[in-house]
């Protein structure tokens, strides 16, 4: 009897340094921000992290490139509904900004100014992180 509880204080050793072993990896990964952290608060945090990632690429894409991704469609229709004024993004290749146009209501395109310009973004970027916002899980 004395070899089996032997063993077993052993074990038990064994399991109890297995346990500290434990509490101290997951005590040095909560530090470093790779393990749990204040639950419900991280993750909205992390949450809005992946969102405004993903607004920038739809902005990117709307601007430079004019994708025809269905986000990016959809944010470009809910800025001309909120605006009431049809927007035109470009980039053209010789020129160091990008350029907006406002379609007026007689079909001509017409460049705008540096603060409307601004505006527009401010805007732009509104309902981007809206809609993204809206179509993430």
């Amino acid at each position: 009897m004395n070899t089996q509880s032997f063993y077993t204080r052993q074990m038990l050793l064994r399991y109890s340094r297995q346990l500290v072993a434990a509490r101290r990896l997951a005590r040095y990964d909560q530090l470093l921000g790779r393990g749990p952290q204040q639950g419900s608060e991280a993750a909205e945090a992390k949450r809005r992290a992946m969102v405004e990632r993903v607004a920038r690429e739809v902005m990117e894409n709307l601007i430079f490139s004019g994708s025809d991704n269905p986000v990016v469609q959809e944010v470009q229709a809910r800025l001309a509904e909120e605006s009431g004024e049809d927007y035109t993004f470009r980039y053209p290749p010789a020129e160091q900004d990008f350029q907006i146009f406002r379609t007026a209501p007689d079909g001509e395109e017409v460049e705008l100014s540096q603060g409307e310009k601004q505006m527009v973004m401010g805007r732009l970027w509104d309902v981007t992180l809206r809609t993204v916002d809206a179509t993430m899980l």
